[in-house]
C-alpha cells in the first residue's frame, strides 16, 4: 500500500529553496540596473556640462603669475559669452591659439585628430599645446599703446593701472607698440609680463597675435584647487576708466 502523505507535504518547497528567494534576485538585479542607468545619466550630464557649461583647465606655465600658478586647476565658463556676449576688457579667458599665436595647419585633421578634439570638448582629452589663458587688454576698434618701461599701457588713451594683478617687478611692457585692434579679435597679455609670449610679441606676424573671439574657450572665472589656492577671478576694476572710451569694450 502507498503510504499516505502527510497533510501538506506536497506542498514542500524543494530542498534549498526558499520562499521568496527568486523575488529577491530579480530585486537586486532590477537595483543593479537603476545603478547603471542613474551612473550612465550623471556621466552624460558630466559630459554635456564639460562640453557647453563649465570646463576644467590646468595652467601649464607661470605666465599669468601671480594670478594663476602653474598646476592651479581653474574651471573655465563657456557660458560667458554665450547668447550675443563678448569678451571685455580685464577678463581672463582660455583660447585656442590657432591661428594667433601658433599657424594654421596646412594638414586636413585626420579621423583621430577629428577624435582627440572631440574628446577634448567634452573635457574627456588633455586640452593640449595649443590652448591658451591670458588677460584681455583691448577689444575690437580699441587702441592699445605702449611707449615701453616705466610707463603704463593705455587703451583708447586712457593709462590702466595694472598694479592689482601684474607679477611683482614686472613692467606693463618692455616694448613699445601703437596699435589698432580689428574687429572681432582681442589684445592679450599674461600677468607676468616678463614671463609671457602674448599678443606683443606676434606683432607683424600672420594673425598679429589678435585672438579671434570665435576662438575663446570661455572666461576663467574659478580657481580650485589646490584648495588653498581657491579665488573667484573677477575683472580688475581698472578697466572700468575705459568704459565708453570707443571700440567695442562695452558690448555685453
Amino acid at each position: 500500500m502507498c503510504e499516505a502523505a502527510e497533510p501538506g507535504e506536497s506542498e514542500k518547497q524543494p530542498e534549498g529553496a526558499q520562499p521568496g528567494e527568486e523575488s529577491d534576485e530579480e530585486s537586486g538585479r532590477s537595483r543593479s540596473r537603476d545603478l547603471l542607468l542613474l551612473v550612465g545619466i550623471c556621466l552624460a550630464a558630466l559630459l554635456l556640462v564639460n562640453a557647453f557649461v563649465a570646463r576644467p583647465f590646468t595652467v601649464p606655465s607661470g605666465s599669468m603669475e601671480d594670478t594663476l600658478r602653474p598646476g592651479d586647476r581653474l574651471i573655465a565658463n563657456q557660458l560667458a559669452y554665450a547668447f550675443g556676449g563678448h569678451p571685455q576688457r580685464g577678463d581672463v579667458v582660455v583660447f585656442d591659439g590657432t591661428g594667433s599665436f601658433l599657424p594654421e595647419s596646412a594638414e586636413q585633421p585626420g579621423f583621430w585628430d577629428n577624435v582627440r578634439s572631440i574628446g577634448r570638448d567634452l573635457g574627456l582629452a588633455p586640452a593640449g599645446n595649443t590652448v591658451y589663458v591670458k588677460r584681455v587688454i583691448g577689444v575690437g576698434g580699441d587702441r592699445v599703446t605702449s611707449t615701453g618701461p616705466d610707463k603704463p599701457i593705455t587703451v583708447n588713451g586712457v593709462p590702466v593701472d595694472e598694479s592689482s594683478y601684474l607679477a611683482p617687478g614686472d613692467e606693463p611692457s618692455n616694448v613699445a607698440f601703437d596699435i589698432v585692434v580689428p574687429t572681432g579679435k582681442l589684445f592679450v597679455l599674461g600677468d607676468h609680463r616678463s614671463a609671457s609670449r602674448d599678443t606683443r610679441d606676434h606683432l607683424g606676424e600672420p594673425g598679429g597675435g589678435f585672438v579671434p573671439e570665435d576662438k575663446v574657450i570661455g572666461r576663467a572665472d574659478w580657481v580650485v584647487y589646490p584648495f588653498s589656492r581657491w579665488a573667484v577671478l573677477d575683472r580688475p576694476t581698472a578697466f572700468a576708466t575705459i568704459a565708453g572710451t570707443g571700440g567695442h569694450g562695452d558690448q555685453r
